[in-house]
């Protein structure tokens, strides 16, 4: 991508993208994400497009025949920490400078700092990234196991239970537990009601699945293991530790252990899956090795470019 000629194709710019246009992009994103091994856009981006009211800049690169073979997505709800962008290209489009193209128009839309994930971490996007001056600064790692055998049974501290989430009731206190358990996460923990909400309408959520660490006197939250199954046509079902989460007030007594063993039992032997992936960052060392004592191993890596 790095060495491509200038593009022909035009880059637009808009605020707001039609349905049919939503179905181009996520058309392309199929398209590159088989190509790839790693789908271009993460779950925050996907559920923007769907929303015709969230703030975002769209840039769409089309050919002269109007086929859409670029796109970039950028997220302007908090440029005070920067712009957050998601790119790709359609494979058949590739190196013609598509790619450099899209970016520049990123730079010139941001007018500011940006932060650019580039999934998979793919050599032509370390190049591109180099080539536009932005900075590796941050590495999410996706994490996977297979459930072929039983994971270890569950051993909860004492005086405390499990039970579902319960929608409509559970919302507040886990959304304060979420924000303690990652004070320091830069998304995360910055949940909102509508954050949760938009996910508890999901086609894929299930509340048995949610699961909640409760004190048993109390019923005060303690933890959760909230968990996903990843369902798409043509590809294995696979589950996912979708968020994991413990009270920093009830860390060190085997409470994460517990959680992360419940919910690969769910998703083995009440959602039949034989595998299950998660994402963690790099620097986060301490649930690294929570999950590869867990028995997950190092899938694959995406890379977080920052501007300066």
């Amino acid at each position: 991508m790095n060495n491509a000629e200038p593009t022909s194709d035009r880059v637009t710019r808009s605020d707001r993208l039609t349905p049919a246009q939503v179905t181009d992009v996520l058309a392309l994103a199929g398209a590159a994400g088989n190509a790839d091994g790693a789908d271009p856009f993460d779950e925050h981006t996907l559920l923007r497009l769907r929303d015709p009211q969230a703030p975002a800049i769209h840039l769409s690169a089309r050919a002269p025949d109007g086929t859409l073979t670029g796109y970039a997505h950028l997220d302007t709800t908090d440029p005070a920490t920067g712009i957050g962008v998601e790119l790709a290209v359609h494979p058949a489009h590739r190196r013609r400078g598509v790619g450099r193209a899209l970016a520049r128009g990123v730079l010139e839309a941001a007018a500011g700092p940006v932060r650019a994930w580039a999934h998979g971490d793919h050599p032509s996007a370390a190049a591109l990234a180099v080539d536009l001056g932005l900075g590796r600064d941050r590495v999410l790692w996706q994490l996977r196991r297979p459930l072929t055998a039983p994971p270890a049974a569950p051993r909860l501290p004492d005086g405390v239970e499990l039970r579902p989430f319960v929608p409509g009731t559970d919302d507040e206190a886990w959304l304060a537990l979420n924000a303690r358990a990652f004070a320091s996460h830069p998304e995360q923990g910055r949940w909102t009601a509508a954050d949760l909400r938009v996910r508890l309408a999901e086609p894929w959520f299930d509340p048995a699945g949610f699961l909640l660490a409760v004190e048993s006197a109390t019923g005060r939250l303690l933890g959760f293991h909230w968990t996903k199954v990843h369902e798409r046509p043509g590809s294995a079902r696979t589950g996912e530790v979708y968020v994991l989460g413990v009270d920093p007030g009830a860390h060190g007594g085997g409470l994460g252990r517990a959680l992360t063993a419940a919910g690969l039992a769910y998703l083995r032997d009440r959602r039949g899956l034989d595998r299950v992936m998660l994402y963690v960052d790099e620097s986060n060392t301490a649930a690294v090795a929570l999950y590869q004592r867990s028995g997950f191993a190092l899938w694959s890596a995406h890379v977080n470019y920052r501007s300066s």
